[in-house]
């Protein structure tokens, strides 16, 4: 929530570049990225969910466990074949060991060493009995895999999205319990790229990566089993290439990851300047800005397509890198196993069982190689949603906070200061009291601290020294919901969410009924300008409210503030955005609105605060002069210069349309 349309808070340097042409290159510096500290703390919001993950760890040990003897089930079948087609070329009648001593005496010793490592009956073709067993056996195994893959897949789903939804839960939390000066110095759309873009980068980060590398480092370990079982040699000689291959990944992955750490800077920068482009194109076009605005976009969208594209060019280089170094593994495999098959130390089926080891060996390093290249993006992401976690909040709630009771309405300033910066003062030593049902007028200069009054008296900001007090009661000492729900707000800037107009003058109240959100609605005039739409109540506004003029938004906020029946009214030029005949209107509704409440106007048009019970006069920060309208001409102080001025300026304007 913005008030900023008479105090003087520090303006925001990334939106002046956003709006007037600033250097877009210089809007976020980089800083220090800490991986290790962001991954402890993903890990730590991972720990409610340890049952839950560790019986996808167990899944996952079953379906490897399946997926693992698999091959191994499937070498058997191949010398099933294998043994059965030699067979089926040795004469009947012979013993295995009777062929092979026939082969060596025949000087086929290459032969007679082939059979020595295989088990067959000469004239016996393939016992194709024993073979639709062992494929049957493959099926059950492969098929109990994939359903314990399932299984683990859908367990982990929900993890990763109940870590999501308390995470969004807490960024939901933490925005409701920053200051309001971090608003001001933080560009809104790269606020919205970190609750949004980034926390679905997160998501989609743990979706991808937590199951894959459960199951891919159990791979390894059991596949690693399996090889030495079958051939310690063949397993020295794939094992060579794990070292290669953590080498390149980790060589390749230090390049990428600062380039995804820009990635996503330059999303937040790219989104917050198209936001604000967009909400303020009429802006842009007015002071002629649409070529520089155009030339900050096409920077900043330079600059994100450099990031990404080196981002994902260096990190995709990991998967070809990988794949020669598995390329290589299997050549050498392949040699040393023809080899030793030749030789009768080994079969042909645990050679064929070894290739695929292999492959499933490099390729659960492979994917472990890919999700560290995912892990890199949701990190960077991660840590700045964590940057928002971490943010100073606004002081923290009393432990004992007082009772309101019934509100009067009565206000006190004594002796309060206040400043944004620390070594500026804007505020020093105000004092102010103001009774119940008292209309209090709040007139100066821009930048004369006149918002800045409201905003302290609402706690958007904390004093520095001093006390407030609401009703007697000091407001450090209540909740800021009970302080909050005794005033009612009409702001310069107009304010409706997507919604019905209906909906949005109910928004002042719980639970309003539609004779109430009618007469509220006929007290701020807006009822006939609502009953001449086509949907009547029911039409849709928004954001933009396109469909609405903006003295029209201005009316419905108003008809808010008249529902919601406060105790205290802050009106911040409430009728600034109205045409002359339905301010008199509004005028006449605000003083009916206003009896019995205390109301604070902040207005730049004199005129219409001739009729408050005080006026006070502000200028750098202090009260210099109050009183009544009269009062304060007969003084002719500050007041009389300044409503003279106006004055004249009107009657100037006027003399000069007749002239013309």
């Amino acid at each position: 929530m913005s008030l900023a349309s008479g105090g003087a808070r520090p303006t925001n340097p990334r939106r002046q570049q956003a709006m007037f042409g600033g250097g877009m290159g210089m809007a976020v510096p980089e800083k220090a990225r800490d991986f290790k500290g962001t991954a402890k703390r993903m890990l730590g919001r991972l720990k409610p969910e340890s049952p839950i993950i560790t019986l996808v760890l167990a899944l996952g040990v079953t379906s490897v466990f399946f997926a693992v003897i698999g091959p191994k089930l499937l070498g058997n079948a191949t010398n099933v074949i294998f043994d059965g087609v030699v067979g089926k070329q040795l004469p009947a009648g012979t013993t295995q060991a009777q062929a092979e001593a026939a082969l060596r005496a025949a000087g086929d010793n290459q032969q007679a060493d082939l059979l020595s490592g295989m088990t067959v009956t000469p004239g016996v073709g393939v016992d194709f009995s024993r073979l639709g067993q062992i494929i049957a056996l493959v099926s059950v195994v492969y098929l109990l895999s994939s359903l314990f893959s399932w299984a683990q897949n859908y367990l982990m789903a929900g993890v990763t999205q109940r870590v999501m939804f308390t995470l969004r839960e807490d960024v939901d939390t933490k925005l409701g319990r920053l200051p309001l000066r971090y608003f001001d110095r933080h560009a809104r759309g790269d606020l919205l790229s970190r609750v949004t873009n980034d926390i679905d980068n997160i998501s989609t980060t743990l979706q991808q990566t937590l199951t894959q590398l459960i199951t891919s480092l159990l791979t390894v370990i059991g596949v690693l089993v399996m090889m030495v079982w079958i051939s310690p040699l063949l397993a020295i000689v794939s094992l060579l290439t794990v070292p290669a291959s953590f080498i390149v990944t980790m060589l390749i992955a230090k390049r990428s990851q600062r380039q995804f750490v820009g990635q996503w800077k330059w999303t937040g920068t790219l989104n917050g300047h198209v936001e604000e482009m967009y909400s303020g194109h009429e802006l842009v076009k007015v002071y002629g800005h649409q070529e520089q605005a155009q030339i900050d976009f096409d920077e900043a969208n330079h600059k994100m397509y450099e990031s990404s594209f080196r981002a994902q060019f260096i990190s995709g280089m990991i998967q070809p890198a990988m794949a020669f170094i598995a390329n290589i593994n299997y050549v050498l495999i392949a040699v040393i196993g023809g080899v030793r098959v030749a030789s009768g130390t080994m079969s042909l089926g645990d050679v064929q069982a070894f290739i695929q080891y292999s492959r499933q060996f490099t390729m659960p390093i492979t994917q472990i190689a890919s999700i560290a290249n995912l892990l890199q993006s949701g990190l960077a992401s991660a840590e700045r949603v964590f940057e928002v976690l971490d943010e100073p909040e606004q002081s923290p709630e009393t432990d004992r906070p007082e009772s309101m009771g019934e509100r009067r309405g009565h206000i006190v300033f004594d002796d309060v200061s206040f400043r944004y910066l620390a070594d500026t003062a804007l505020i020093d030593g105000l004092t102010l009291d103001a009774q119940p049902g008292q209309s209090i007028a709040i007139v100066g200069p821009t930048g004369a601290g006149k918002t800045t009054l409201v905003n302290l008296l609402m706690r958007f900001y904390e004093i520095d020294d001093g006390t407030i007090s609401f009703d007697g009661i000091d407001i450090r000492e209540l909740r800021r919901d009970d302080l909050r729900r005794s005033f009612g707000m009409v702001l310069q800037d107009t304010w409706l969410f997507e919604g019905t107009i209906r909906e949005n003058i109910a928004y002042g109240a719980a639970n309003p009924t539609d004779e109430q959100i009618t007469r509220a609605a006929e007290a701020a005039h807006v009822d006939r300008i609502v009953r001449t739409l086509p949907d009547g109540y029911d039409t849709i506004v928004g954001t933009e409210a396109a469909n609405l003029s903006t003295g029209e938004q201005q009316l419905v906020t108003i008809a808010r503030a008249f529902l919601a029946d406060p105790a205290v009214l802050i009106l911040d030029e409430a009728t600034s955005s109205v045409d002359t005949r339905t301010e008199v209107l509004i005028q006449k509704a605000m003083a009916d609105l206003r009896k019995g409440r205390t109301s604070f106007v902040i207005a730049h048009r004199l005129s219409t605060i001739r009729d408050a019970d005080v006026i006070l006069v502000m200028d750098a920060g202090r009260i210099i002069e109050t009183g009544t309208h009269d009062q304060l001409i007969a003084a002719g102080g500050f007041y009389y210069n300044l409503y003279n001025s106006q004055f004249l300026a009107s009657f100037d304007d006027d003399a000069d349309i007749e002239t013309s």
